[in-house]
C-alpha cells in the first residue's frame, strides 16, 4: 500500500458534496462522494460481506495495505465507540461503502464512521454501486486501485491509474512490522493460571488477547522481530502465531522462527496468518486466493467434529495442501492433516500436526463481531496445553510453581 498525503477535516464535517473516483488497475472507473478524509490512497481493493462488525473490520490489522469494499449496502449506522476496537487505530488502506448513516442511531455511539476515519486519516468513497464492483473483482480478481477525493478527484485520468499500476502488489509483501507491537506487552491470566504464553504479534486483534487470557495463559505479546532467546525468556508454557496482513511468503524469518518452537516441542497455535506460517514451517507451500474470504458468513467443515460453522474469515492467501487423510510433514514434523475445509471451494482453512503438538485455523475464532461458533478453538488451545504441560518431565513441580 503506498499512502500519499491526507487533510482530515473538522470532526462533524459533511463531506456528501466532495466528489471522488474509485479506480481500478484494469482501468474501470466508479465517481462517487469523498468519505472520511479527503486525499489519494492506493492498495489492494477487496470485500467483505459481513452485515454488522464494520467497526472490528476497520481495526483489525489484518486489512493494512487494502482498500476495504462492504458489501453490506448502509453502513455507519451505529456510529463508532472506543470498547469495540480490536487494536490502537484503523488500519485499512481505504474503505468504500454504498449508502453511509447521515444519522448514528445507538446509545454506545461515540463519534459518527466519518469521523473516526477522517481522524485516522482514511480516504474513502461512498455513493458508489458497490455490488458492481463486487462482481467485477469476483470475476477478474482482487487487484490494485485508489480512491482519490476532493482536488485529487478531478486529475487527469491517465495520471490517476499511473499512480495505481505504480502501487505495490500484496503478493511478495511483508507488513508485519507496520502492525505489530515496539514492545512487550503482557495481559495477566484470569481464572487459574496455566502459565506464560508468548504471542507473536502479526497484528493480533483485542479479541484474541481477551480469549487467551480468560483461559489461564498470562498473555505475553511480543514484537514481530522477537528471536527464538526472547520467546524462550519469557519461559513459555506455548506459543502462538497471530492473524496479520501480507504474503506469508514474504516471512520467511517467522517461518524459522516457528520452526525453533517446533523443535523445542513447545505447543503451538495459530490463527489466518499463524495458519499460513505453520503451513510454510511444515514444508508446505502457500498460494493467493482470486479474491479471497473476508466476511463474517463463510462455512466451514470442522473435520474432527463433523460440524459445520459459520465463521469470521480475513485472507487473502491459502495453504496448499491434500484436503484427505494424512500425510508426512516435508520439513520431517511427523504426519499432518487438513483439519477444516472451507465449504464454498474447498480451500485449507485448518492445519493439525499429529506427532507434535500444533495445529491452526485459518479464521477468526475470536470473532469479536460474531459469529462465535469457533471459539471452542481456544478450549482445544488450552486443553492441549494443560495435556502437554502434564506429560512433561518435571510436570509435577511445574504445576506447583504456578499455584
Amino acid at each position: 500500500m503506498t499512502a500519499l498525503p491526507t487533510s482530515a477535516l473538522p470532526a462533524g464535517a459533511l463531506l456528501a458534496a466532495a466528489p471522488a473516483v474509485l479506480v481500478l488497475e484494469d482501468g474501470t472507473r466508479h465517481t462517487g462522494r469523498a468519505y472520511g478524509a479527503r486525499g489519494t490512497t492506493l492498495g489492494e481493493v477487496v470485500f467483505s460481506t459481513g452485515m454488522t462488525g464494520y467497526q472490528e473490520t476497520l481495526t483489525d490489522p489484518s486489512y493494512a495495505g487494502q482498500i476495504v469494499l462492504q458489501t453490506a449496502p448502509h453502513i455507519g449506522n451505529t456510529g463508532m465507540n472506543s470498547e469495540d476496537v480490536e487494536s490502537r487505530r484503523i488500519w485499512v488502506a481505504g474503505y468504500i461503502v454504498r449508502d453511509p448513516a447521515r444519522v448514528v442511531s445507538s446509545w454506545r455511539s461515540e463519534r459518527s464512521l466519518d469521523e473516526a476515519l477522517a481522524a485516522d486519516g482514511i480516504v474513502g468513497i461512498s455513493g458508489i454501486d458497490t455490488r458492481a464492483v463486487t462482481r467485477h473483482i469476483r470475476s477478474a480478481g482482487s487487484m490494485r486501485g485508489g480512491i482519490f477525493s476532493g482536488e485529487a478527484a478531478g486529475w487527469d485520468a491517465e495520471e490517476q491509474l499511473r499512480l495505481v499500476k505504480e502501487a505495490p502488489e500484496m503478493t511478495g509483501q511483508n507488513l508485519s512490522s507496520t502492525v505489530s507491537v515496539g514492545a512487550v506487552e503482557v495481559t495477566p491470566a484470569r481464572g487459574e493460571r496455566l502459565g506464560n504464553l508468548a504471542v507473536l504479534d502479526l497484528g493480533v486483534k483485542q479479541a484474541t488477547i481477551v480469549n487467551l487470557a480468560d483461559r489461564g495463559f498470562d498473555v505475553h505479546v511480543l514484537p514481530q522481530n522477537a528471536t527464538i532467546d526472547d520467546i524462550r525468556a519469557i519461559d513459555p508454557i506455548a506459543v502462538f502465531y497471530s492473524n496479520g496482513p501480507g504474503d506469508p511468503a514474504a516471512s520467511a524469518d517467522h517461518v524459522e522462527l516457528l520452526r525453533a518452537v517446533l523443535d523445542d516441542r513447545l505447543p503451538f497455535f495459530g490463527i489466518c496468518f499463524g495458519n499460513q506460517l505453520l503451513g510454510r514451517a511444515l514444508g508446505l507451500g502457500t498460494y493467493k486466493l482470486p479474491f479471497g474470504h473476508r466476511g463474517i458468513n463463510q462455512p466451514v467443515l470442522d473435520k474432527v467434529t463433523g460440524r459445520v460453522e459459520i465463521t469470521a474469515h480475513n485472507h487473502g492467501f491459502a495453504v496448499d495442501a491434500p484436503l484427505e487423510g494424512s500425510f508426512d510433514s516435508p520439513q520431517g514434523y511427523g504426519r499432518v492433516e487438513v483439519s477444516h475445509i472451507g465449504l464454498n471451494d474447498n480451500v485449507v482453512e485448518g492445519l493439525r500436526a499429529l506427532d507434535i503438538p500444533a495445529f491452526s485455523v485459518q479464521y477468526h475464532p475470536e470473532a469479536a463481531a460474531g459469529p462465535h461458533d469457533a471459539n471452542y478453538l481456544f478450549d482445544r488451545f488450552r486443553d492441549m496445553v494443560r495435556a502437554h504441560r502434564d506429560t512433561r518431565p518435571g510436570a509435577a513441580n511445574v504445576q506447583e510453581s504456578n499455584h
